[in-house]
Parts: structure tokens; C-alpha cells; sequence
């Protein structure tokens, strides 16, 4: 089956994109807002999560209240979150309702009220999520290896920093939306049934001008170090490590993923099997791929305690190391089953494929067909992720833990 894609760029350089899904009577949506944590001024780290919520408290001729009844009254089911390029907020509801629901985002994103009472009830939910990260150490331990692996500000914390969250004013919280929600770098995608000549004539006439938006592209600073450990006085040890990778535009980027899944595709992948399953060293072990515009990296995570924290990371980078030498047949078909597997479930999501064709225009400049990926995901096999592995050797691995034991990082 063919897939079809619509694309429409208004004067000012917004970029809307959509996927017409036969199948669904639902639409989904996506407003990628140019105001991500790596862009936002020095001391304001948090501010997004702060402006992803403020904005909803009011806008246009509605106050909060009425706001939330507006959008509780379409039905729809609010996503918003916070990301290193964009703070995206958007919504799936009913397909006869999205013309109503475009109203009121371009209120949202035009037109938020702002007003100081309400500044402080999110700032003070966003200190909150904070907090909140001493109760999911797995989660901190990920957010603070990414703040080490990725030159600043890339890896700059999504969730925020305690001390300048606290320190956020109402005044430069405004300014932040004033410098930052530019319309030309701003994309809309849309997924599920919708009329895109409609939603075009829709887009145009809210968020249409007559000029473009120029932003200097962010500075890169050194990264951290290569070990940082997190004092904590408990009986686990979290450990995270991280290495680098390809970024999704390269060529070798299905080889990339297929390696990560031959590590920690499953049950039957290899850090499960070796560092779990066989020599007992954790309770969790996973790794993922994480990849942004202009850099990536494989990342890993393991719950373990303080004496068998070193053995487990020793172990783990063990199997990094070991990955280039020999991959067999069976180990890249369990990994293409699985990949595959999350493509289908994502093929029937509006709301997934809303974000994936956002996230692919932003990434490479264009949007990729379901069945691309298929192809790409089947043609890869041992020999390709071999030669990327040996060619890209994952080692020089930046390394955090948080717990009552340091490690040592050889």
C-alpha cells in the first residue's frame, strides 16, 4: 500500500504536515514549539515545563476555567511534553472537532493569558516533578547521565533544575514565550481523518505573517566529565552509561538500532541474559538508543546493589565490547521481529504517527513511509551491523551512578 503525505509551508516558514489514516474516524495533532530546554537562556532550566502548563491556565477571551471546559467539551486528550529541541503540545479527539480544537490552540500558542496567580501554581507543580525524581532514581540516573554525555546545553535537564526553577519570575517566563515560540520554526502535523486543504486554509488564516522568525543556532559547550556519582544512602545502586553513536539522518542508523536490540531487545537479548539471567549481578538491566539533530548515543541503565555495582558495570561494558566480535542469524531475525513489531503498533496510533511525522521533518528535512522503515529494518543483517560496529567501536563510555558506593571506570 502506498503511503500518502501532505505538506503545506506558509509564508513565514510554519510547516504543516499530515498522514490521512482510512482507517480511524479520530484525529490526532502535534504543535512542535521551537522553545526546548537546549534553547532556552542560561538559568532558566525547567521553564518549559513551566510555559507547557502556564499557557493552558487562560488564553484569549477565556479564563482558566473556562479554557479547560472549551477543551474538556471537544473531548480531547491533552499531550504535552517537553523535549532538547521543542515543547510539543497537541491532542487526538474526534474528527469532527478539530477546527474548534485549531481555534483554541492558536489561542494557547497566540494569545496565553499569562497571569501572574496562576505563574506560581505551575511553577509550583514544576518543582514538584523535581522532587519527584528522588522517588524514580531510574529516571534521575537517565536525565543526569544525558546532562554528562551531550555537550551543554543539549543535555540540558526536560524536568528542570531545583535552584533556577526557584528563582523563574512570572516577567522572565513571558519573555521566554515572547523569544521563543517562533512561528517559523514552528511545525504542525496532523494524523488520522482530516481534510487538508481545510486544516491549511485553517492554519494560514490563524498563523500566518508576514515574516520569518531568525534564531541563532545554540553554542555548544565541553561536555562534563566522564564519571559523575550521585551520593544517596539507600541499598541500590542506579548506574547509567552512555556511549556514542550515529544520529537517525546517518546511513548507518538501522545498523545503530539493530544493535541495541541484539544488546536489549527482549528477554532473550544479551545484557538480560548474561548480566541478569546467568550471573545473577542486577534486578533491571536495559539500553536504549537516544538520538537528537546533531548527536546520539546507546544508553544504559542498571538496578543493582552497592557490591555488586562495579561487577555489574564491568560486566556491561563487557558486552559492549564483545558485540562487535560475532552476532548470529537468529539474534538479528529476533531483533527485526521486534522492531518491526513496534512499527505496527505505532502504524495504528494517530497521535503516534502525528509525532513520528513531526519528529522525522525536524530530524531529516522530510518524512519517512512506514514502509521505508520496513525495508530498511529487513535489508539490515549481520554483516552491516558488523561493519558499523567495528567501524563505530562503542566504547569511551560516560558514566553515573547514584547510591552509597562509587564505582571505578576503567
Amino acid at each position: 500500500m502506498t503511503e500518502i503525505f501532505d505538506k503545506h509551508i506558509l509564508k513565514n516558514g510554519m510547516v504543516i504536515l499530515g498522514e490521512p489514516m482510512e482507517a480511524v474516524k479520530s484525529v490526532a495533532f502535534d504543535f512542535m514549539l521551537p522553545a526546548g530546554a537546549a534553547v532556552l537562556a542560561e538559568g532558566c532550566c525547567g521553564a518549559g515545563n513551566v510555559i507547557s502548563d502556564w499557557i493552558f491556565r487562560g488564553a484569549g477571551d477565556r479564563n482558566s476555567r473556562q479554557l479547560s471546559d472549551a477543551l474538556d467539551g471537544l473531548g480531547l486528550h491533552r499531550a504535552e511534553s517537553v523535549g532538547s529541541s521543542h515543547i510539543t503540545i497537541g491532542a487526538a479527539l474526534e474528527a469532527n472537532n478539530l477546527a474548534k480544537a485549531l481555534d483554541l490552540y492558536a489561542d494557547i500558542i497566540l494569545r496565553p493569558r499569562l497571569e501572574e496567580d496562576q505563574f506560581e501554581l505551575t511553577k509550583q507543580l514544576a518543582v514538584a516533578g523535581v522532587y519527584s525524581l528522588d522517588d524514580e532514581p531510574r529516571h534521575k540516573v537517565m536525565l543526569k547521565l544525558r546532562e554528562q554525555f551531550y555537550p551543554h546545553p543539549l543535555g540540558r535537564s526536560t524536568v528542570g533544575d531545583i535552584n533556577e526553577l526557584k528563582e523563574l519570575n512570572a516577567e522572565k517566563t513571558r519573555e521566554i514565550v515572547k523569544n521563543n515560540f517562533y512561528l517559523s520554526q514552528t511545525i504542525f502535523s496532523v494524523a488520522g481523518k482530516y481534510e487538508f486543504d481545510a486544516i491549511c486554509r485553517q492554519v494560514e488564516n490563524l498563523f500566518e505573517t508576514d515574516h520569518q522568525e531568525i534564531r541563532e543556532p545554540v553554542m555548544l559547550g565541553p561536555k562534563a566529565g566522564r564519571y559523575t556519582h550521585i551520593n544517596n544512602d539507600s541499598a541500590q545502586v542506579h548506574i547509567g552509561l552512555m556511549t556514542e553513536t550515529v544520529t537517525p539522518s546517518n546511513d548507518d542508523y538501522y545498523s545503530a538500532r539493530m544493535a541495541v536490540s541484539v544488546l536489549s531487545g527482549g528477554m532473550s537479548a544479551r545484557l538480560f541474559t548474561e548480566v541478569r539471567e546467568k550471573r545473577g549481578l542486577c534486578y533491571a538491566i536495559g539500553a536504549r538508543y537516544h538520538g537528537l539533530k546533531d548527536a546520539a548515543g546507546i544508553m544504559c541503565y542498571a538496578g543493582t546493589t552497592p557490591d555488586k555495582a562495579q561487577e555489574t558495570l564491568d560486566c556491561i561494558i563487557g558486552e559492549f565490547d564483545r558485540l562487535s566480535d560475532e552476532i548470529s542469524e537468529e539474534e538479528i531475525a529476533r531483533a527485526k521481529v521486534g522492531l518491526k513489531s513496534s512499527l505496527i503498533l505505532q502504524s495504528e496510533s494517530s497521535s503516534s504517527r502525528a509525532s513520528a511525522i513531526g519528529h522525522d521533518y525536524y530530524m531529516l528535512g522530510r518524512v519517512r513511509s512506514l514502509d521505508e522503515i520496513k525495508d530498511r529494518i529487513e535489508t539490515t543483517n549481520v554483516d552491516s551491523v558488523l561493519s558499523f560496529l567495528r567501524k563505530n567501536k562503542l566504547e569511551d563510555f560516560t558514566v553515573l551512578t547514584i547510591g552509597p558506593r562509587e564505582v571505578v571506570v576503567g
